[in-house]
């Protein structure tokens, strides 16, 4: 498996161990939440909580922050940007966009593993004007032209 050095650095609110892969296959990284005390996450609220971490990726690439399955299948506790993209020149400190999309009030703890991170290519587009677009059978049919998902 193909490994990118990532520069990690841990700001004045972290405490605990550092992130780390749970499997030997696993595409993701758990961060966990930075908090002085234990808070509340309204049923239907969202907040922004700490991870106490900054990243330095290389250029070509991004970390995805996603949910983690288990509180989002059990509890109703997913991102409310998923996938959040952490530029790889942005410095700043890692917050993750929870939201409780269940109906009763989440309590989130120090050092909960609140979301999962991921590292990932980029590619960008170079942009070309054009006057018109090459036709396809679908065309400009929008949500639902292609039939009923089932």
């Amino acid at each position: 498996m193909k490994k990118v050095a990532i520069k990690i650095k841990k700001l004045s609110n972290f405490h605990g161990e550092l992130p780390a892969y749970q499997s030997a296959l696993a595409s993701g990284f758990d961060v966990r939440a930075q908090l002085a005390e234990r808070f509340v996450l309204p049923a239907g609220e969202k907040a922004m909580i700490p991870t106490g971490l900054s990243f330095e990726i290389p250029a070509g690439y991004e970390i995805q922050a996603r949910p983690r399955s288990g509180l989002a299948a059990k509890n109703g506790i997913t991102l409310l940007n998923t996938p959040g993209t952490i530029d790889a020149d942005y410095r700043g400190e890692v917050k993750i966009i929870l939201v409780n999309l269940s109906k009763v009030d989440f309590v989130i703890e120090n050092q909960d593993r609140i979301a999962q991170l991921v590292l990932a290519p980029v590619v960008q587009a170079e942009f070309e004007l054009v006057e018109d677009l090459t036709s396809t059978e679908r065309g400009a049919g929008g949500f639902g032209s292609t039939g009923v998902a089932r």
